[in-house]
């Protein structure tokens, strides 16, 4: 360079320097326009080495950076071949400490790059990485200048980024043509832009926490992405998982930048599947059309070579129309699903902000619809941190997180077990419309109307899904000519590791849902499930214990649904551990025995349940918590609706099976003295229940047989003893009932209960007179009171009745009563009467040794839990108005001391505590 250039590209002015950039502009046309290019590259040699790489000298940098600006704008299309000395330093000024050097390489850059336009490409990732840092200068000025160069490379790279070949590259342009002609090798390694080499770039840099530059790279990201031939979606996953960070960005800018970011990525996603769908049911339809000519035309030749001479012109054919197809921009985009569900699925799991999480469900809601055979080997991982979404305390949160929930649900359900989805679907994505959530909110037993037969929920007792699972194919692959996809299955091991897990979960919802998950895989795959039940089992019966209602029952519903799937051993294991479970935990029992027992009984046989049961509580060594669970089930035995066939039943015991489970309830019921006798009430066994009130005589009458007994009395006056209030119309049939009623009355001390029986026999009395007592004493003595009569007859039944009570169960009674009845046939039909009266005997002498060191069986807990469900039942809501006098419970009950908590307790119907107290105690009461 002259030295009057080299003096003004040196001067602290910055007009000076202008002037010799000028100066030499013209020097370097002129030697350009004369071909010296020898000179040229010296002079440029000299403007990097003595000017811009001057680091101490600022005027000098600020002077070389004037100068191969003007260099370049002078070179013009010869600048291609010097730019490999042109660029380097002036991205080295980039860095420089001094914000003036700063601006002015950006002010020098954007000149070579708007005379360079895509020569400057190659250069695109040091361009783009130094204009990433400029992005957040703290000089306002560097920050516009780095803003006007952005515009420009983004200009640039937008129309060239996908064509442009360096002339550098003239030169092997022959050699490539001929792999250009092949359509599948349209790479982008020729172009002076590759989106292979800057992907490195934006990862490491998509990490950023400053709000400017994340701005910036939403902004090229956003670019690229417009740009049809680059296809970036191929590349999401590389910088997918940063960009949702964006999201939790305080700056509204950056959140909204990358919200539309995001969204045209998914709109991209989805376009690109319904292309390649429509592409592939078009082809599809197609070769079905020809298959059924073809087949057509081989009907009507019967000479094998015209038949194989048509395949091979269909072959053709096909071939011909895949030519003759019209190219639909995207079909060849391959986007990575597996990487975005991925990331996606680590969204879930990190403690994001809202709009993170939220974002990340609604693009698991579409994969749902593009692509659920992708989504399904990663449900297990989306479970575990989808179902605590649910109850989160933000509602949109909620609601995203139960259209996923029911989406993917949906999704499972449709895989049906031959191995294709159950539904036949159409040309579009297309939600499957059954809901299971519905039908769980819908409680239990609507599925039995479901079309789907694999997932019905039967109450049927002998149902089994014995068939052996098999892996479902993709989802929207209905017909086998549809290119072969690998086949993928649920992966229930691990489904059901994840729920079972969400037991422990704090918020009631997540858990119901785990529930329903489990519900429904169970009912798809019992073989499945219950392959990996070793630690779920246990799990299940801990969550009884759970202190929300829906919780229960839902895991009830499980439960039962696994017992009915199952042998009678893993039933029987069943029962065993709810037992022990009951004695261990007796506020369960306390709380939620009804719930349990009833809900069971809705789900399995009733008679299974309560045969398994008596079965297990006969072996039983606790006799107090025998006689606790004991009264328990037989208060439901009585009240509950869900047991009204087995009432049934037990009414019948002309039939083996009656009688046999008569004998099985009766040899456990003998824990429970009152429950036995009930039992006998129900099975209309009248005289094998006088036959245990004698042996209720040498028994000892604690306060809390007492009270179970007025219980008795008060159930006597619901409608499920209606039977047994009309049998007492036919006395000559049923002599014993009379027996039996009267010794309950003499089993009870003067209370509202013994007011209310009373009341009730002497309601039949006067019939009873009629068939028990001669004929004589009816016409006599009318001029007496009626009054006088009607004691005089009711002496002269009781006296018939003491009479006849010696007579022994097996003996036929006198004349006046039909023994040719229920209990003679009985008898004949193999039921040994006098062997359960031992059996009741002796269980009851043992308890009574039991309870001695301790003193009496204090059954608090059966008293309580027989008047929250057992009475409370909806069936007897009128058990209030007994036709007896109203019941004075006393404030202070005079009872002994050992049976006051039992008496406190209890709201039955012995309100005179005081008298039931002297009664029991032996002291007089008071009037």
């Amino acid at each position: 360079m002259d030295q009057s250039i080299q003096r003004a590209l040196n001067d602290k002015l910055y007009d000076r320097r202008k002037v010799g950039a000028l100066d030499l502009e013209r020097v370097i046309r002129d030697l350009a326009a004369a071909k010296e290019f020898d000179r040229i590259q010296r002079i440029i040699q000299q403007l990097c080495n003595e000017y811009a790489y001057a680091v101490h000298q600022p005027h000098a940098r600020n002077g070389g950076l004037i100068g191969l600006a003007a260099a370049a704008i002078a070179l013009g299309p010869e600048l291609a071949r010097y730019l490999n000395e042109i660029v380097p330093p002036v991205l080295a000024c980039f860095t420089d400490q001094d914000a003036r050097v700063r601006y002015y390489a950006c002010e020098s850059m954007y000149n070579i790059a708007k005379v360079a336009k895509g020569e400057v490409l190659p250069y695109f990732n040091d361009i783009f990485d130094a204009l990433c840092k400029l992005g957040a200068d703290s000089e306002l000025s560097v920050k516009n200048g780095a803003e006007l160069l952005d515009r420009l490379i983004k200009d640039i790279v937008s129309e060239s980024a996908a064509t442009y070949v360096s002339i550098l590259h003239s030169t092997e342009a022959p050699l490539l043509e001929t792999d250009k002609e092949t359509p599948d090798e349209s790479i982008d390694a020729p172009t002076a832009f590759s989106l292979v080499r800057f992907l490195p770039l934006l990862k490491e840099r998509i990490h950023v926490i400053n709000p400017f530059t994340r701005t910036f790279l939403v902004g090229w990201i956003t670019l690229l992405d417009s740009i049809p031939d680059l296809e970036l979606v191929s590349y999401l996953p590389e910088f997918l998982g940063g960009l949702f960070k964006f999201l939790s960005d305080p700056n509204r800018d950056v959140h909204v930048a990358t919200q539309g970011a995001l969204e045209r990525f998914l709109s991209e996603i989805k376009r690109i599947s319904r292309i390649k769908k429509g592409i592939e049911e078009s082809r599809k339809s197609r070769s079905d059309g020809k298959r059924k000519r073809s087949g057509s035309m081989d009907s009507e030749n019967s000479v094998a070579p015209d038949a194989i001479g048509d395949d091979e012109s269909g072959t053709a054919d096909d071939k011909d129309v895949s030519s003759d197809d019209d190219w639909v921009p995207g079909q060849d985009v391959q986007v990575n699903h597996k990487d975005i569900l991925e990331i996606l699925t680590a969204n879930l799991d990190s403690p994001l902000e809202e709009d993170s999480l939220l974002e990340s469900l609604r693009w698991i809601v579409e994969f749902l619809d593009i692509c659920p055979e992708e989504v399904l080997p990663f449900a297990p991982k989306i479970l575990a941190h989808l179902l605590p979404a649910m109850a989160s305390g933000v509602e949109t949160i909620r609601q995203a997180a139960a259209r996923v929930n029911t989406s993917l649900m949906d999704y499972v359900v449709s895989l049906s077990d031959e191995g294709a989805p159950s539904e036949s679907t159409s040309a579009g994505p297309s939600r499957i419309p059954t809901s299971i959530m519905k039908e769980a909110a819908n409680e239990r037993r609507d599925s039995s109307t479901n079309t789907r037969g694999s997932i019905s929920g039967s109450r049927e007792n002998d149902r089994r899904e014995s068939e052996v699972q098999t892996p479902p194919p993709p989802y929207k692959t209905p017909t086998p000519s549809s290119p072969p996809q690998p086949q993928v299955d649920l992966d229930y091991a691990a489904a059901v590791n994840s729920l079972t897990l969400l037991f422990l979960n704090d918020h009631e919802a997540t858990r119901v849902a785990a529930l329903t998950w489990l519900l429904m895989l169970h009912r798809k795959a019992p073989r499945k499930v219950l392959a990996f039940n070793d630690g779920t089992f246990p799990a299940l019966l801990k969550t009884l214990s759970d202190p929300a209602e829906a919780v229960v029952t839902r895991d009830l519903q499980l439960l039962s649904q696994i017992s009915r799937n199952s042998g009678d051993d893993y039933f029987t294991s069943f029962m065993e551990n709810l037992l022990q479970l009951f004695s261990t935990d007796r506020k369960l029992l306390e709380t939620r025995g009804n719930l349990i027992i009833r809900q069971l009984c809705v789900s399995l046989s009733p008679e299974r349940i309560y045969r398994t049961l008596a079965d297990c509580i006969e072996k039983e060594e606790d006799v107090e918590f025998a006689s606790i669970m004991v009264q328990n089930l037989n208060n439901n035995l009585i009240t509950a609706p869900e047991l009204a066939e087995l009432r049934k039943r037990l009414r019948n015991l002309e039939t083996k099976d009656g009688q046999t489970f008569f004998v099985a309830l009766f040899r456990s019921w003998c824990y429970n003295a009152v429950a036995t006798f009930s039992l006998c009430l129900l099975a209309q066994a009248y005289e094998q229940a006088y036959n245990l009130l004698q042996i209720f005589a040498e028994l000892e009458m604690t306060v809390n047989m007492l009270i179970q007994i007025d219980k008795l009395v008060q159930l006597l006056e619901s409608p499920v003893f209606t039977y047994l209030r009309l049998q007492l119309l036919e006395p000559e049939k049923y002599p014993h009932l009379y027996k039996c009623l009267y010794g309950l009355l003499m089993l009870l001390p003067q209370s509202s209960a013994f007011a209310a029986l009373k009341n009730r026999l002497n309601s039949v009395s006067a019939i009873g007179y009629l068939h028990i007592a001669p004929r004589a004493y009816v016409s006599q003595s009318r001029s007496n009171s009626t009054v006088s009569t009607f004691q005089f007859h009711q002496r002269q039944k009781s006296t018939e009745t003491h009479a006849s009570s010696f007579s022994t169960p097996t003996n036929a009674g006198p004349a006046s009563f039909d023994r040719s009845s229920r209990l003679k046939g009985r008898d004949e039909g193999g039921i040994r009467w006098n062997e359960l009266l031992e059996k009741f005997r002796s269980v009851q002498e043992r308890a009574r040794r039991a309870q001695r060191p301790g003193g009496d069986l204090d059954d608090t807990f059966g008293i309580g839990d027989g008047r929250g469900e057992g009475l409370g039942s909806n069936a007897f809501k009128d058990l209030a108005r007994l036709p007896g006098p109203p019941i004075l419970v006393k404030d202070t009950p005079v009872a002994p001391v050992g049976t006051q908590q039992a008496a406190h307790k209890s709201k039955s119907s012995l309100g005179k505590f005081g008298r039931l107290g002297g009664a029991v105690s032996g002291a007089r009461p008071k009037r």
